[in-house]
Protein backbone atom coordinates (compact mmCIF):
# COMPACT_ATOMS: atom_id res chain seq x y z
CA UNK A 1 0.00 0.00 0.00
CA UNK A 2 1.45 2.93 -1.18
CA UNK A 3 -0.96 5.63 -2.91
CA UNK A 4 -4.30 6.11 -1.18
CA UNK A 5 -6.57 7.48 -3.61
CA UNK A 6 -9.58 10.03 -1.57
CA UNK A 7 -12.57 10.72 -2.75
CA UNK A 8 -13.73 13.69 -0.88
CA UNK A 9 -15.83 16.97 -1.30
CA UNK A 10 -15.59 19.95 -3.16
CA UNK A 11 -16.73 21.68 -0.16
CA UNK A 12 -16.25 22.21 3.67
CA UNK A 13 -19.29 21.20 4.64
CA UNK A 14 -21.38 23.05 6.89
CA UNK A 15 -19.43 22.09 10.07
CA UNK A 16 -15.96 22.05 10.91
CA UNK A 17 -15.60 18.42 12.02
CA UNK A 18 -15.19 17.72 8.46
CA UNK A 19 -12.20 19.90 7.65
CA UNK A 20 -10.38 18.65 11.09
CA UNK A 21 -11.33 14.63 10.23
CA UNK A 22 -9.77 15.59 7.02
CA UNK A 23 -6.64 17.00 8.61
CA UNK A 24 -6.55 13.35 10.39
CA UNK A 25 -6.95 11.45 7.59
CA UNK A 26 -3.64 13.40 6.16
CA UNK A 27 -1.74 13.30 9.28
CA UNK A 28 -2.26 9.54 9.55
CA UNK A 29 -1.26 8.75 5.92
CA UNK A 30 2.13 11.34 6.25
CA UNK A 31 3.31 9.30 9.17
CA UNK A 32 2.59 5.87 6.77
CA UNK A 33 4.06 7.69 3.95
CA UNK A 34 1.57 7.50 1.69
CA UNK A 35 1.07 9.22 -1.33
CA UNK A 36 -2.53 10.89 -2.25
CA UNK A 37 -4.23 10.42 -5.31
CA UNK A 38 -7.08 12.18 -5.61
CA UNK A 39 -9.53 14.97 -7.92
CA UNK A 40 -6.82 17.90 -8.21
CA UNK A 41 -8.98 20.18 -6.44
CA UNK A 42 -8.05 22.95 -4.49
CA UNK A 43 -11.33 23.76 -2.93
CA UNK A 44 -13.11 22.33 -0.23
CA UNK A 45 -12.09 19.28 1.55
CA UNK A 46 -10.03 18.14 -1.77
CA UNK A 47 -8.06 21.36 -1.19
CA UNK A 48 -7.25 20.82 2.36
CA UNK A 49 -5.97 17.37 1.91
CA UNK A 50 -4.11 18.01 -0.48
CA UNK A 51 -2.41 21.11 1.00
CA UNK A 52 -1.28 18.98 3.96
CA UNK A 53 0.08 16.33 1.97
CA UNK A 54 2.12 19.12 0.33
CA UNK A 55 3.70 20.74 3.22
CA UNK A 56 4.59 17.59 4.50
CA UNK A 57 6.43 16.75 0.98
CA UNK A 58 4.52 13.86 0.65
CA UNK A 59 3.18 13.11 -3.26
CA UNK A 60 0.19 14.33 -4.42
CA UNK A 61 -1.02 12.84 -7.87
CA UNK A 62 -4.00 15.25 -8.87
CA UNK A 63 -5.96 13.69 -12.25
CA UNK A 64 -9.17 16.65 -13.33
CA UNK A 65 -10.88 16.96 -16.61
CA UNK A 66 -10.11 20.19 -18.48
CA UNK A 67 -13.23 21.27 -17.94
CA UNK A 68 -12.82 21.84 -14.28
CA UNK A 69 -8.78 23.31 -15.10
CA UNK A 70 -10.62 25.98 -17.19
CA UNK A 71 -13.13 26.74 -14.12
CA UNK A 72 -10.12 27.42 -12.18
CA UNK A 73 -10.26 24.64 -9.69
CA UNK A 74 -7.23 22.69 -10.29
CA UNK A 75 -4.74 22.79 -7.72
CA UNK A 76 -1.24 23.45 -9.31
CA UNK A 77 0.47 22.68 -6.45
CA UNK A 78 0.31 19.08 -6.76
CA UNK A 79 3.46 17.11 -7.01
CA UNK A 80 1.87 15.79 -10.64
CA UNK A 81 -1.21 16.97 -11.93
CA UNK A 82 -3.02 15.12 -14.82
CA UNK A 83 -5.21 16.77 -17.32
CA UNK A 84 -7.61 14.39 -18.78
CA UNK A 85 -10.36 14.97 -21.57
CA UNK A 86 -13.61 13.83 -19.55
CA UNK A 87 -14.80 12.83 -15.72
CA UNK A 88 -15.00 9.23 -16.93
CA UNK A 89 -10.80 9.33 -17.96
CA UNK A 90 -10.45 10.91 -14.68
CA UNK A 91 -12.65 8.64 -12.51
CA UNK A 92 -10.51 5.31 -14.51
CA UNK A 93 -7.54 6.83 -13.96
CA UNK A 94 -7.68 7.24 -10.15
CA UNK A 95 -9.16 3.71 -9.76
CA UNK A 96 -5.94 2.56 -11.30
CA UNK A 97 -3.22 4.58 -9.46
CA UNK A 98 -4.80 3.89 -5.79
CA UNK A 99 -3.76 0.85 -4.30
CA UNK A 100 -7.05 1.36 -1.62
CA UNK A 101 -9.63 3.76 -1.53
CA UNK A 102 -11.19 5.99 1.17
CA UNK A 103 -14.96 7.82 0.44
CA UNK A 104 -14.61 11.28 2.79
CA UNK A 105 -18.19 13.17 3.06
CA UNK A 106 -18.74 14.88 0.51
CA UNK A 107 -22.07 15.20 -2.53
CA UNK A 108 -22.97 13.54 -5.43
CA UNK A 109 -19.83 13.27 -7.17
CA UNK A 110 -18.19 11.51 -4.06
CA UNK A 111 -21.34 8.49 -3.83
CA UNK A 112 -20.38 8.17 -7.78
CA UNK A 113 -16.93 6.88 -7.28
CA UNK A 114 -17.56 5.46 -4.05
CA UNK A 115 -20.54 3.08 -6.18
CA UNK A 116 -18.15 2.69 -8.94
CA UNK A 117 -15.20 1.43 -6.73
CA UNK A 118 -17.66 -0.97 -5.18
CA UNK A 119 -19.06 -2.00 -8.76
CA UNK A 120 -15.47 -2.73 -10.22
CA UNK A 121 -14.84 -4.56 -7.86
CA UNK A 122 -17.88 -6.68 -7.82
CA UNK A 123 -16.98 -6.93 -11.32
CA UNK A 124 -13.53 -8.06 -10.46
CA UNK A 125 -12.30 -5.03 -12.43
CA UNK A 126 -10.11 -4.47 -9.55
CA UNK A 127 -9.15 -6.03 -6.11
CA UNK A 128 -8.63 -2.96 -3.90
CA UNK A 129 -9.71 -1.75 -0.34
CA UNK A 130 -12.26 0.67 0.21
CA UNK A 131 -13.38 2.23 3.25
CA UNK A 132 -16.19 5.27 3.79
CA UNK A 133 -14.77 7.53 6.81
CA UNK A 134 -17.99 8.25 8.52
CA UNK A 135 -17.00 11.11 10.10
CA UNK A 136 -20.15 12.19 12.38
CA UNK A 137 -22.18 9.41 11.00
CA UNK A 138 -22.46 11.10 7.87
CA UNK A 139 -22.74 7.27 6.62
CA UNK A 140 -25.16 6.13 8.55
CA UNK A 141 -28.18 6.41 6.49
CA UNK A 142 -26.44 4.96 3.25
CA UNK A 143 -25.40 1.97 5.37
CA UNK A 144 -28.43 1.29 6.60
CA UNK A 145 -29.38 1.62 2.52
CA UNK A 146 -26.96 -1.09 1.60
CA UNK A 147 -28.36 -2.94 4.59
CA UNK A 148 -32.04 -2.52 2.79
CA UNK A 149 -30.61 -3.78 -0.06
CA UNK A 150 -28.68 -6.82 1.00
CA UNK A 151 -32.06 -8.04 2.47
CA UNK A 152 -34.13 -7.39 -0.34
CA UNK A 153 -31.90 -9.36 -2.29
CA UNK A 154 -30.45 -6.82 -4.53
CA UNK A 155 -26.42 -6.36 -2.66
CA UNK A 156 -24.73 -9.54 -1.96
CA UNK A 157 -23.38 -9.70 1.53
CA UNK A 158 -19.86 -10.19 0.43
CA UNK A 159 -20.13 -6.65 -1.18
CA UNK A 160 -20.76 -5.06 1.63
CA UNK A 161 -18.93 -7.13 4.04
CA UNK A 162 -15.46 -5.70 1.88
CA UNK A 163 -16.30 -2.13 2.92
CA UNK A 164 -14.22 -1.07 5.63
CA UNK A 165 -16.86 1.95 7.36
CA UNK A 166 -15.04 3.59 10.39
CA UNK A 167 -15.01 7.06 12.00
CA UNK A 168 -11.04 6.71 12.67
CA UNK A 169 -8.68 7.28 10.43
CA UNK A 170 -6.20 4.90 12.12
CA UNK A 171 -8.80 2.22 11.87
CA UNK A 172 -9.42 2.54 8.16
CA UNK A 173 -5.87 2.80 7.03
CA UNK A 174 -5.03 -0.28 8.96
CA UNK A 175 -7.92 -2.23 7.92
CA UNK A 176 -6.81 -1.22 4.13
CA UNK A 177 -2.99 -1.65 4.53
CA UNK A 178 -4.33 -5.49 6.23
CA UNK A 179 -6.91 -6.38 3.21
CA UNK A 180 -6.58 -9.15 1.39
CA UNK A 181 -8.23 -9.89 -1.84
CA UNK A 182 -11.05 -12.97 -1.89
CA UNK A 183 -9.89 -14.20 -4.85
CA UNK A 184 -12.63 -14.35 -7.73
CA UNK A 185 -15.33 -15.73 -5.94
CA UNK A 186 -18.28 -15.83 -8.42
CA UNK A 187 -21.10 -13.98 -6.43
Amino acid sequence: MKKITVYCGSRKGESPIYESAVRALALEMIKRDYSLVYGAGRVGLMGVIADEMLQAGKEVIGIIPQKLVDREVAHNGCTDLVIVETMRDRKWLMAEQGDGFIAMPGGIGTLEELFEIMTLNQLHYIQKPLALYNVNGYYDKLVGFLNHAMDQGFLYGEQEQMLIISDDPVEILDKLAAYQPKGNADW
